[in-house]
């Protein structure tokens, strides 16, 4: 699903990733961890598209993503990459099922589609009855599922996430990290997190080390 090839990334002098080669299957779970300052979010931003390397090749699903323009980039991101985040970026004015939907308006879905596909992801996550309710009603797991549903809304082939449960209480981070593995069993989605929680990397299917600018274990 994913081919990593001797990734490099520097800022000034500082050289982040020192030649990063990663492969994911689909359907499999990578968890990455490492010291703060490590460059995991780095990595993470430039397997997500959202930055370019200084060198090296990302091929997703076979495309070699960053010989593409950058307009047909962003629709390939929208379509085939989500991304779950620490902080959940739902957007204050609109209710959860609004917030779902973006992705999908944004890729040109048209809006009986997107609400339909919304609403199921809605059922799956046990939100239904939230659906109308805007972020500062929902607790922080509810934002989270939200978030989530939203990364699946275009049923994308991979998706990363950046310290999923890192803004949650124990009890809705071990329902988040059995959330991971349902949906994968279930829609078969790949999944890279950054993570610094060690029962999420350890029941990952991989648990990969950022260590001077590579990737180990």
């Amino acid at each position: 699903m994913l081919q990593a090839t001797r990734v490099q990334k520097r800022y000034g002098t500082l050289q982040v990733l020192k030649g990063v080669d990663l492969t994911v299957g689909k359907g499999e779970i990578v968890s990455i961890v490492g010291k703060s300052g490590a460059g995991k979010s780095t990595l993470l931003h430039i397997l997500g598209t959202l930055d370019r390397p200084d060198s090296g090749i990302l091929e997703i699903g076979g495309q070699d993503v960053f010989k593409l323009s950058e307009k047909a980039l962003s629709a390939f991101r929208n379509k085939q990459i989500g991304f779950v985040f620490q902080f959940h970026h739902l957007l204050p004015e609109f209710t959860a099922l609004e917030n779902i939907c973006l992705p999908a308006y944004i890729a040109g879905t048209d809006e009986a589609a997107a609400q339909k596909r919304a609403k199921e992801l809605l059922s799956y996550l046990g939100l239904t009855e939230r659906m109308d309710h805007k972020p500062n009603q929902l607790s922080g797991g509810e934002q989270q599922r939200v978030a989530v549903a939203r990364a699946l809304i275009n049923s994308p082939a991979i998706v990363y996430a950046d310290e999923p449960s890192g803004n949650l209480d124990s009890v809705s981070s071990q329902e988040l990290h059995a959330l991971l593995f349902q949906l994968r069993d279930d829609f078969g989605q790949s999944f890279i997190i950054v993570t610094h929680n060690e029962e999420l990397a350890g029941i990952s299917d991989r648990r990969l080390e950022m260590l001077d600018g590579i990737l180990v274990g």
